[in-house]
């Protein structure tokens, strides 16, 4: 079983940047594909970023290519995602995600664990 808490949401004023942390329990952490999805009022939960296991390749949608980062130490079991140039449409819940397989998922039924949720809000 793999424990996931995300930290590092709050409020921010368009144009700023905001780093989210996830950290997870559990030995073989390294080897997991990480994701980063975000959750608008009222609409679907969407992908957002990923990272493979081993290799740590990334994959990001389009709206956020160039402005966020996804990142991992895994001496610390931790995934980040780094968000700058931060536009209201960004605001969401924001939740982390594991899968027990090394390659990076874009759809939500391709991970195993969820956290709980950090509120990101972008005023304009």
């Amino acid at each position: 079983q793999v424990q996931l808490v995300e930290s590092g949401g709050g409020l921010v004023q368009a144009g700023g940047s905001l780093r989210l942390s996830c950290a997870a329990s559990g030995r073989t952490f390294s080897s997991y594909a990480m994701g980063w999805f975000r959750q608008a009022p009222g609409l679907e939960r969407e992908f957002v970023a990923g990272i493979s296991g081993g290799d740590a390749n990334t994959y990001y949608t389009s709206s956020v290519k160039g402005r966020f980062t996804i990142s991992r130490d895994n001496a610390k079991n931790t995934v980040y995602l780094q968000m700058n140039s931060l536009k209201p449409e960004d605001t969401a819940i924001y939740y982390c995600a594991a899968t027990r397989f090394n390659a990076i998922r874009t759809t939500m039924n391709g991970y195993d664990y969820w956290g709980q949720g950090t509120q990101v809000t972008v005023s304009s």
